[in-house]
């Protein structure tokens, strides 16, 4: 069976063909021949080695990739989700090793897969899970209410735009950062205002909310440059694990959606948000498995709007 790996840590050329062994669907396991995994930057975290930084246990040969959707073709004893074989599924693994989502052949717990929504193809259901499990955990940790006011960075990218749709649909205003090129994606994915990527983040906030604004996902790594923005015991949450150094009883937190592993309630939901055109599917490009260095290239040379995609089958 075929995977795509790293031997070692390195730059998009590491990255090759391999092969691992079959698996089978064990207790409350169903095994997804998979049609299509998304390109994120997790997996250039990991590929590069950046990786290190958080895991210390780090085996090759690593199969990266957290995000797959395909086909269901075995269900183990004890599956109570009402998956069966034949059902078009998508879903988010944890990497361990050669068991990432960079595999054709995938077997995880019943609770990490739900359905496909309905008219998507793979490779755009492949672009949901992580993105939006993660923009979802950052709206939880933030705990705003219908009518508060969010902030967003990064919102061209798949976690932010997953974050200001999600964010529309719990009833927030939306304050985003762009450039030119952006503005149309951004109103399209409903965004209140729009402020300009090209000045002071901070001080573009407070020109609109003179006290802060509730609450700020930094999808965008501003970090410290972002505090500013958000009011006197207002929420902010990070993607790579900043947390800001206390002050003006500002809850800080750091969105790892390892949090919301095997979370199958909240995909489903999210599952359903995309049936209801409450949420919008974005895919970039795809690639072929030999050809995933390519895009992890495009990935890292920035710009792309959606997800980029290998597609096996």
């Amino acid at each position: 069976m075929k995977a795509v790996g790293i031997m070692k840590y390195g730059g998009p050329e590491v990255l090759e063909l391999i092969d691992v062994p079959e698996v089978y669907a064990g207790k409350d396991e169903v095994r997804i021949q998979n049609y299509a995994s998304a390109v994120n930057p997790t997996d250039i975290v990991a590929r590069s080695g950046m990786i290190a930084e958080f895991q210390k246990d780090f085996p090759f040969p690593y199969v990266p990739g957290m995000d797959f959707a395909g086909i269901i073709d075995q269900v183990g004893e004890d599956v109570s989700t009402g998956l069966k074989v034949g059902d078009r599924v998508m879903g988010m693994a944890i990497p361990k090793g050669d068991y990432g989502a960079y595999r054709e052949q995938i077997v995880l717990n019943q609770q990490a897969v739900v359905r496909a929504p309905k008219n998507t193809s793979h490779i755009e259901a492949c672009t949901l899970p992580m993105n939006s499990l993660t923009a979802r955990l950052s709206l939880d940790l933030l705990c705003l209410k219908p009518g508060q006011v969010i902030a967003v960075t990064g919102g061209p990218g798949a976690y932010g735009g997953y974050v200001i749709q999600l964010a529309k649909a719990d009833g927030l205003i939306v304050i985003a950062d762009s450039t030119k090129n952006d503005e149309v994606l951004l109103k399209g994915l409903g965004v209140d205002i729009i402020i300009s990527r090209e000045e002071d983040f901070a001080k573009q906030i407070r020109a609109h909310f003179p006290d802060g604004v509730d609450g700020l996902a930094d999808g965008a790594l501003l970090n410290e440059l972002a505090v500013d923005a958000v009011k006197n015991g207002g929420s902010f949450t990070s993607i790579r694990g900043f947390k800001g150094s206390p002050q003006r009883d500002i809850n800080f937190s750091a969105t790892w959606v390892t949090e919301y592993d095997c979370d199958y309630e909240k995909l489903d939901n999210i599952r359903q948000q995309v049936e209801d055109n409450k949420v919008f599917l974005r895919v970039a490009d795809y690639v072929h498995p030999e050809n995933t260095s390519e895009a992890h290239k495009r990935l890292e040379g920035g710009g792309t709007r959606g997800r980029m995609v290998i597609k096996w089958r």
